[in-house]
């Protein structure tokens, strides 16, 4: 059974986790602060979840999850997470994060970025464009449920959605195309990391980022991605 380690226990840590221990994989999950201000999270779900100090969290894990954005002074542990496969979930927002030279002029991307941060590590950009909250605008009262969970449908399903998924390394491209199936969705490669730009904020695929898209729309978004500039 894989152990998923979430570093990280906001409303994208938690969500995963939900969707995780619902899927039959462990879940240890970890916050900035100490495991004992999880233990109602950790109730919630269930016998395959647990909480733990980060450093122990990262240990523990065969697959990390990184809930949080990048930082440059983030102090991760590397040590923990050498030569294990970490998803990176997050988006480059400058709104939020400030501007980072080398991705406003295209030279990286704020994924090659975590991967340089750790560098021991498999990094992999996987659950970015799927919300882990509620819709904004309820239609059904489905809406109410994140859509991570909202959109999920099972194999074959003529209505499944499809999410990317990027990286240098294929056993990492390998472990995110199962995980996501086994949550409910198809899964497209947008390798390497380099190109994981055409799925970012503001590019063709994000506008359907609320309500998803199929396989098909994802392929031919990802497609239609142009730099800016470009």
């Amino acid at each position: 059974m894989t152990t998923i380690g979430i570093l990280g226990a906001g409303q994208a840590g938690s969500t995963l986790a939900r969707a995780s221990v619902a899927a039959g994989y462990t879940v240890v999950i970890a916050n900035s602060r100490n495991p004992e201000t999880l233990t109602g999270l950790v109730r919630e779900l269930g016998p395959l979840a647990s909480a733990a100090y980060a450093t122990d969290a990262a240990a523990a894990a065969d697959v990390a999850f990184l809930g949080f954005p990048y930082s440059p002074d983030d102090l991760l542990p590397a040590e923990e997470l050498a030569g294990k496969i970490v998803i990176d979930n997050n988006n480059y927002m400058t709104w939020r994060d400030g501007h980072f030279l080398e991705v406003d002029s295209g030279l990286k991307t704020i994924h090659e970025l975590r991967q340089e941060q750790l560098p021991a590590s498999k990094i992999v950009k996987a659950f970015t464009h799927v919300q882990f909250h509620a819709r904004a605008q309820m239609r059904v009262p489905s809406d109410t449920q994140p859509a991570l969970i909202r959109l999920a449908r099972p194999a074959g399903a003529a209505d499944r959605k499809a999410l990317v998924v990027s990286s240098d390394y294929p056993e990492a491209v390998d472990f995110v195309t199962r995980f996501y199936n086994d949550l409910g969705f198809d899964a497209v490669e947008n390798s390497p990391l380099k190109e994981s730009w055409r799925s970012a904020p503001g590019t063709p695929m994000w506008r359907h980022h609320v309500d998803g898209q199929s396989r098909e729309e994802l392929i031919r978004n990802l497609q239609l991605a142009r730099r800016l500039g470009g």
